[in-house]
């Protein structure tokens, strides 16, 4: 899945979580970072997303992108099958 770029008030709201809670996850969990542009951080949406699963979950928080990528597609490969 390509990257999704998001700023943190928009993940905010489509996660339903608070802004501030998303800026913490980028530092906390070294979320993918996309880019910077008028003093706004985009990160990937995905990666975020994956990250808020696994706290809804109850789940271990892959330290790296690169992780929490292969757990996405191993949870998609499940749910597909």
């Amino acid at each position: 899945m390509p990257p999704e770029p998001i700023t943190v008030a928009d993940a905010g709201r489509r996660l339903n979580r608070a802004p501030a809670t998303i800026h913490k996850w980028g530092n906390r969990y070294a979320a993918r970072q996309l880019g910077r542009a008028e003093r706004r951080v985009y990160y990937d949406y995905n990666d975020l997303a994956t990250i808020d699963g696994c706290i809804r979950r109850s789940e271990n928080i892959p330290p790296t992108p690169e992780e929490r990528d292969q757990l996405r597609e191993q949870l998609r490969t499940r749910w597909a099958a």
